[in-house]
């Protein structure tokens, strides 16, 4: 009877803790200028939005935005997909996050989540993180790691949104 109610207890805090197939949650993170902003506001006009956490010490992280920069002009102009990077760098390593970006030529958005509220409210243990949202802002599927050509199986999925058509979680 105890190891049920561990159980149950368990699965019921998982469950609370997660936010998949959810919208981004009312969690303020920061701009690169220093201004509060709510995750929640994220959006991308009725258009998929691709949100990916990240830390400027994580290599793979590092690789996947960089592949995914190489492409997201087209991307955009093809579906309209929104790239939005999420540093989980803490307050003493957020200063390096502005320079660091700078100096790979993203120009894509990247907000700070120094306390790591929103990290913990996604249930983002693992990163690179990465996070699909469909055009009404619902998070439709999420991948942890990264491996060449991830990216291209992203794109893939942000195809299928942009034409209206739904993913199957696997």
């Amino acid at each position: 009877m105890k190891k049920w109610i561990a159980l149950f207890a368990l699965l019921a805090v998982s469950l609370g803790n997660t936010n998949s197939n959810g919208k981004m949650p009312d969690i303020k993170i920061k701009d690169l200028n220093g201004s509060l902003i709510s995750a929640s506001s994220l959006t991308n006009n009725g258009k998929p939005m691709v949100v990916s956490f990240w830390a400027t010490w994580c290599k793979p992280c590092v690789r996947e935005l960089n592949a995914i920069n190489e492409q997201i002009v087209d991307w955009e102009d093809e579906t309209g997909v929104k790239l939005v990077a999420i540093s989980i760098d803490d307050s003493r390593q957020s200063a390096r996050v502005r320079p660091f970006v700078a100096s790979q030529g993203w120009e894509y958005e990247v907000y700070l989540d120094e306390n790591s509220e929103l990290r913990r409210a996604l249930n983002v243990n693992n990163i690179p993180h990465t996070f699909l949202l469909n055009g009404a802002g619902e998070i439709v599927w999420q991948h942890n790691g990264y491996f060449p050509g991830d990216e291209d199986h992203l794109y893939e999925l942000v195809q299928k949104l942009a034409k209206g058509e739904t993913i199957e979680h696997k």
